[in-house]
């Protein structure tokens, strides 16, 4: 068979996600060597308070970088590809100066407000060392964040996946001592030395072929501005989603205990950080492609359509596999004590297919620079997952707030859209209602077994899952 152009994009996905999925895994590792240790050095408590403090920490570095990352590397992307040399090193130039200014407010911000997020977080005012103390991961994600963003732009992925993992192992050596000697107090300490690893490794690996440029300030600070009239919206957005995650690991927190929220904990790490390893090793290669060539409708729901397609095929098997291997998975990573999330665990992971539609979409309005839209559809979504969350939590405790999960990515396929086809008038293949249909289908079918304790039945239909994946995968290839 001749190749032609859609086949080389769908093997240039396949490899990049094939380079970051192995990145992801090798995050993976030690992020499973590191929640062991936090489980059973620090019990459920421990494992509660590490997610809390990693949702307050996600929450400030999102409100200080105002999306500068995300705007910048559409930019970037735009002008390597035009083969605009000089422009793209004015724009790394200011890149990494305003990360380094938004670092230092958004750290210097952190300490000034120290007394109220530590009120707000854990009700009192003995957790304001805590966050003078994360004020230095503040800055340092913000200057992190900014090397990747050049990193990503300039398609040197290859340095952007060592800096990844090489943050993250030498993350995990550092805090392994600090699990052992300071147990509880180790959670701060620990969070700090992995953004202090990941800055580092950023800098080694930092792409050195961007000519370094001499520019007024006022140039500086004039362009920056035009990277943060976009980001700001995005940082509306994603403020607001991660804000929504603190809220509701604050309510179970106030309401259940540190118990309870360990457990919540332990399925939305599973979900969103290990299975999530898809979107993310994804994202990498499929947002500055489709920033390319943002103003082709045709191409850009040729991109998105099979976006869809090859992640549904790589997410469905994965999805079945974790729903059949949730205890030894559990048992593994935390202990058996743990299993009482089982249940959350496996209804999010039913969530993850509409997830995996919308994520291909909204990413549409990204590419497309569309701030307001992006702010717009994000605070909707977030509004719905907390009234979702919460509502849920308070009928029918951990279980509820799975079955909140799939409604609530359910009704963000609906507000994305009325934008991807409404707004935009973007279409998708057929064969991506099939693949979707198909998908929602086997998890169900799955999670259903698994809940009827019918495991072998659940186990042969991951086989088969991951068969027909494989096949579906050899085609489009």
């Amino acid at each position: 068979m001749k190749p032609t152009r859609h086949n080389g994009i769908t093997r240039m996905v396949v490899k990049a996600m094939g380079i970051f999925g192995g990145v992801q895994m090798a995050n993976i590792v030690c992020s499973v060597v590191r929640t062991k240790l936090v489980s059973l050095w620090l019990g459920p408590a421990g494992v509660g308070l590490f997610g809390l403090w990693n949702s307050a920490l996600d929450m400030i570095n999102t409100g200080a970088n105002l999306g500068i990352r995300t705007s910048s590397v559409r930019d970037i992307t735009t002008h390597a590809t035009q083969g605009n040399a000089s422009a793209v090193a004015r724009i790394v130039h200011v890149v990494r100066s305003w990360s380094l200014w938004l670092g230092l407010i958004g750290a210097l911000l952190t300490i000034a407000m120290a007394p109220v997020l530590s009120r707000i977080t854990f009700g009192d005012t003995e957790h304001i060392w805590g966050f003078v103390m994360l004020s230095a991961s503040v800055l340092m994600l913000s200057l992190t964040g900014g090397e990747h963003a050049v990193l990503q732009g300039t398609q040197r992925l290859g340095n952007l996946a060592r800096a990844s993992v090489y943050g993250s192992v030498a993350g995990l050596v550092v805090s392994v001592p600090m699990f052992y000697y300071w147990r509880i107090d180790s959670v701060v300490p620990s969070i700090v030395a992995y953004s202090l690893a990941g800055m580092v490794s950023a800098y080694v690996l930092r792409n050195r072929e961007v000519p370094a440029v001499t520019m007024p300030r006022s140039q500086v600070v004039a362009m920056g501005k035009g990277f943060v009239s976009l980001g700001i919206y995005m940082t509306i957005g994603t403020f607001l989603s991660i804000l929504a995650s603190y809220v509701i690991s604050t309510y179970i927190n106030l309401v259940g205990g540190e118990v309870q929220l360990g457990y919540y904990q332990t399925g939305y790490t599973l979900v969103n950080r290990y299975v999530g390893l898809v979107f993310g090793a994804m994202a990498v290669e499929y947002y500055p492609r489709l920033a390319s060539q943002a103003h082709s409708r045709k191409r850009s729901g040729i991109f998105v359509s099979q976006e869809i397609n090859i992640l549904l095929l790589v997410l469905v098997p994965i999805v079945a596999a974790m729903m059949c291997l949730r205890k030894p998975v559990v048992a593994l990573l935390y202990s058996e004590e743990f299993f009482a999330a089982l249940t959350f665990l496996t209804y999010m992971l039913v969530g993850m297919v509409f997830r995996a539609t919308s994520w291909a979409m909204a990413f549409v309005i990204l590419a497309r620079g569309d701030g307001k839209v992006y702010m717009i559809t994000e605070s909707a979504s977030v509004v719905v997952g907390a009234v979702l969350n919460i509502s849920f939590y308070n009928y029918w405790g951990l279980s509820g707030m799975g079955i909140s999960f799939v409604l609530w990515y359910l009704i963000y396929n609906i507000i994305v859209g009325v934008v991807y086809f409404g707004r935009y008038g973007l279409t998708l293949d057929k064969s991506v209602v099939v693949h979707t249909v198909y998908a929602m289908a086997v998890v169900t079918a799955v999670a259903v077994a698994m809940e009827m304790d019918l495991w072998l039945i659940a186990v042969v239909m991951s086989a088969i899952s991951l068969t027909i994946s494989a096949i579906g995968l050899k085609r489009i290839l």
